[in-house]
């Protein structure tokens, strides 16, 4: 969790900006039925995300306690109950069935006369371990930062680990009479996120969580969520990023190639402001996980710049990254925050200001000799693109020229598939959420000299409502076979690009006005070759 004060798709059509009502109905189909939303004139329906969940108003940030459970995901959230900006910090909540449609739910957690909720994680206690619940029915249990005010009882701005329970499935928590449970000593400011797992091999409760400005990740291991005993430290030795912080981490184990004999342990690091995209970053490791430590297979000397590290996302807008505890099948799915520290507080939209990004499954793959994470829409969203009305082109050439796809593929929220074959251009991509003049798009596009994917925002639409929103994002991605298959998810005011299966994936929040919604290919420099074009509109 980010103190800024430190030196899904719905099933839904397109809006449109003069029809209200259509947006009402709209961002409503994801929280609960007795919230409104009132039309303003600061309201910004144009970039109300439609895939991707918000909540109906007010600021949000970081996931929080990604469980499932009882055939529910569980996604709680850092959210401001009281504004649309970052503060009294509570957990929000919203659920869903199938990670695709979400409702939202009333307040977790909120903020009191003594502690603020910043972020943590949610484990099911089946075994009742805590004695929190019991076991007919097992309790839900919360572990999160606290951080403590003046008349605590600790000194103001203390950070320490509380926990919560909840024995209705979720849907109210009690704070444990006893907390916090886990503090330093002496206590830090910088000492948070706490991310619980099982670690079934030593039968025991697996914790980390970060000291941010110290850089280190610190393990912790516990027989009922209450009582914890230190395992160990991870940091890098010359750390070089000096001024940023370590957040949100999180560990845990994927089958290399899919081969369980061939375990490897994954550690996220959330990262801000040193990001490969510049501002906030979700930075990982893979290596060995003995019960006690964990030891990276390789880490970039020291002094290395950003891009020498491994990333989850190469766009400038995913942080915060967690995987859901006891997803089904032992998979690793994830959910990130859909924006930058850089600019969070000046996004311009109203009355809510936050995005989650799409969930994602992870998988660790051998990929230039290297065990590295993919990442690809999560099995409900790809059904879901599966089953929406489709065009299918199947081949476009075009020599040093731009052509416009037809008027029926026009819009604001749309899945694309293609394949680009560069060949002699020294560009070639596509342009989408454009103007009819041309003036205004976002550019995706494969630079076959510097063997470079990249995203262009500088004329995405609104780019002025901070100088920091960066405006151009590159990632190093050699071509195999000549050719390089794209799948581009655009929604009312993002994009995100997944790269050869998830080998590399981009995501960048966009400002568009709502009609622009044209769609265009284009080569520069020479001939290009874009095969297998599939549009779908999710609904």
């Amino acid at each position: 969790m980010h103190d800024p004060q430190h030196p899904l798709f719905f099933r839904s059509r397109p809006l449109s900006s003069w029809l209200f009502a259509a947006l009402a109905a709209t961002a409503t189909a994801c929280v609960s039925p007795s919230s409104s939303l009132a039309a303003s004139e600061t309201d910004t329906p144009q970039w109300r995300s439609v895939l991707h969940y918000t909540p109906q108003r007010n600021w949000m940030n970081d996931p929080n306690g990604l469980v499932y459970y009882k055939g529910l995901y569980h996604l709680f959230y850092q959210y401001n109950p009281h504004g649309n900006f970052w503060g009294d910090m509570s957990w929000g909540h919203a659920t869903s069935p199938d990670l695709i449609h979400w409702n939202e739910q009333a307040v977790a957690m909120h903020a009191n006369s003594t502690e603020e909720v910043f972020s943590g994680s949610v484990v099911a206690d089946t075994r009742n371990a805590s004695g929190l619940g019991t076991a007919k029915a097992p309790p839900l249990v919360a572990l999160y930062t606290s951080v403590y005010k003046t008349g605590s009882g600790h000194e103001a701005g203390v950070q320490a680990q509380s926990l919560a329970y909840s024995t209705d499935d979720g849907k109210t928590w009690q704070q444990y009479a006893r907390n916090p449970v886990l503090t330093l000593n002496p206590e830090s400011r910088q000492f948070r996120d706490p991310k619980v797992s099982w670690y079934a091999q030593g039968g025991y409760w697996l914790m980390t969580a970060v000291v941010a400005d110290a850089h280190v990740v610190k393990l912790y291991r516990s027989d009922n969520l209450i009582d914890w005993t230190f395992l160990s430290d991870f940091t890098l030795p010359d750390v070089p990023h000096h001024g940023a912080l370590w957040e949100m981490p999180d560990l845990f184990a994927l089958p290399l190639d899919g081969d369980p004999a061939r375990q490897k342990w994954v550690m996220i690091v959330n990262v801000n402001p040193w990001s490969i995209a510049g501002g906030s970053g979700a930075m990982y490791f893979v290596g060995q996980f003995d019960g006690t430590r964990f030891m990276p297979d390789d880490v970039a000397p020291a002094g290395s710049d950003p891009a020498q590290y491994q990333w989850l996302d190469h766009g400038a807008d995913y942080y915060a990254a967690g995987t859901f505890s006891n997803a089904p099948a032992g998979k690793a799915l994830t959910i990130g925050w859909m924006s930058n520290w850089d600019y969070a507080n000046h996004v311009p939209t109203s009355p809510w200001k936050g995005a989650m990004a799409l969930p994602r499954e992870l998988a660790l793959k051998t990929i230039d000799g290297e065990p590295r994470l993919t990442s690809v829409p999560v099995q409900s969203c790809a059904a879901l693109v599966r089953q929406s009305a489709r065009t299918y082109i199947h081949k476009i050439d075009l020599s040093s020229a731009t052509r416009e796809l037809a008027s029926s593929v026009h819009g604001a929220v749309r899945n694309i598939d293609l394949t680009i074959r560069p060949g002699t251009a020294q560009r070639a991509g596509l342009i989408v959420r454009g103007s009819a003049t041309g003036n205004t798009g976002t550019r995706i596009f494969y630079d076959a000299r510097r063997q470079t994917l990249i995203v262009d925002r500088s004329r995405s639409g609104n780019t002025w409502f901070s100088g920091a929103f960066s405006r151009e994002h590159i990632v190093n991605l050699p071509l195999h076979g000549g050719k390089l298959h794209l799948q581009v998810v655009i929604d009312q005011n993002s994009v995100e690009v997944f790269a050869d299966d998830g080998r590399t994936v981009m995501t960048d929040l966009i400002f568009p006005s709502f009609d622009d919604n044209r769609i265009r290919l284009f080569a520069d420099g020479g001939d290009a070759t874009f095969n297998d074009i599939v549009l779908s509109e999710p609904s």
